[in-house]
């Protein structure tokens, strides 16, 4: 048995969030579908994002939709981001932090690697390290 994993994230606004990230990391939406495409959506739904897939920073997918339930991430779930190079690993905590929380700046570790750790203004957190 072979099974990919995904991270799908839940949004109040999926694609202001997906093009944050694209802004942020680099990358490009691949596909957005609307509940408008579903038989007899209610009319104020039409706009929401049923499925997004977003490519970013190289070749990692992101998946996302909008939620009709407030949206609360927590600490017990965060997105790595592992990186060769050390200034891009600067740049996109920078970026990511842009309207968010730093939790940790990123900065050489004693293990030899850089980490830094940031809750974007979605409220998603990153963990950002190098090789």
């Amino acid at each position: 048995m072979s099974a990919q994993i995904h991270s799908y994230l839940m949004s109040e606004d999926a694609r202001g969030q997906a093009n944050f990230y694209v802004e942020s990391l680099g990358g490009e939406i691949l596909f957005l579908n609307t509940f408008a495409e579903m038989p007899g959506t209610p009319e104020a739904m039409k706009d929401k994002v049923m499925h997004l897939t977003l490519k970013v920073a190289g070749t990692n997918t992101l998946m996302m939709s909008d939620s009709f339930e407030p949206v609360s991430y927590n600490r017990s779930i965060c997105l790595a981001l592992n990186y060769d190079d050390v200034s891009e690993a600067g740049n996109a905590y920078a970026k990511l932090s842009e309207g968010g929380e730093s939790k940790y700046p990123l900065a050489l570790q004693p293990w030899g690697a850089y980490y830094g750790e940031v809750i974007d203004k979605f409220g998603v957190t990153w963990m950002i390290t190098t090789q």
